[in-house]
């Protein structure tokens, strides 16, 4: 994985420091003029507070470097001794890094991270079906037949071995297009931050996102599908 790289160039947001009014970046951990920590603000995101750009690869080591430099800053025994406000903002802090840690470290939870705070997350079930590639929803639909001709067959007294062999032949092409799947989320992993580095604006990276959300949606039918095999596999 590429080493992390500075985050990306946008506007910076400014808040007020609630201690000496004094206006500081979005991103900052401490106000840059009395040097008290700062309340989280939620109009920033996970990158940010890392330091590090709105990138997909991620070097675990580093992240876990920053992990624990902040957590060390945001300790709450460091603020015992504090004012009520600057407390709360420690436990604030530490309790938003632990989120953000949670997320970045996973790369789909990275991913589904990045087309929340781009707006292309789907809103609800619906939409998940409507952003749906037809040609997923037919093998779902073949799947699915095959799966109840498959349990009528044992339940007419079909032999193990004959129903093993054909949960097998239902689950290779699942695991097919899930190894497609992998190959096409690394591919535009990479496109994806090819384009942070080279500065394209946003919506010159539209289309990323968009590929990137239509598989974020398959895989989810790919994981149903391959749990449901190994259900009846168990039986």
């Amino acid at each position: 994985m590429s080493a992390p790289s500075s985050p990306d160039t946008r506007a910076v947001s400014i808040q007020a420091c609630k201690h000496c009014g004094t206006g500081a970046p979005v991103d900052a951990h401490f106000c840059p003029q009395c040097e008290k920590i700062l309340t989280v603000s939620r109009h920033g995101d996970y990158f940010t507070f890392f330091g590090l750009a709105r990138k997909l690869r991620i070097d675990p080591a580093e992240l876990e470097r920053r992990f624990r430099g902040l957590s060390r800053q945001f300790h709450p025994d460091y603020f015992y001794n504090a004012a009520p406000a600057e407390r709360l903002a420690s436990l604030e802090r530490a309790s938003y890094l632990n989120d953000a840690y949670r997320t970045l470290r996973q790369p789909l939870d990275r991913v589904e991270y990045l087309l929340r705070i781009e707006g292309l997350l789907p809103k609800d079930r619906r939409e998940q079906v409507l952003g749906t590639p037809p040609s997923l929803l037919e093998e779902v639909f073949a799947f699915n037949e095959e799966l109840d001709a498959i349990r009528q067959a044992r339940a007419a007294g079909a032999p193990a071995d004959e129903l093993r062999e054909r949960l097998d032949d239902a689950r290779r092409p699942i695991e097919a297009r899930r190894d497609e799947h992998e190959r096409r989320l690394d591919q535009l992993m990479t496109e994806w931050d090819r384009g942070v580095d080279a500065g394209v604006p946003p919506a010159g990276r539209r289309a990323t996102l968009e590929a990137l959300r239509a598989l974020l949606l398959e895989r989810t039918y790919i994981n149903n599908l391959l749990a449901t095999v190994a259900r009846e596999q168990a039986v």
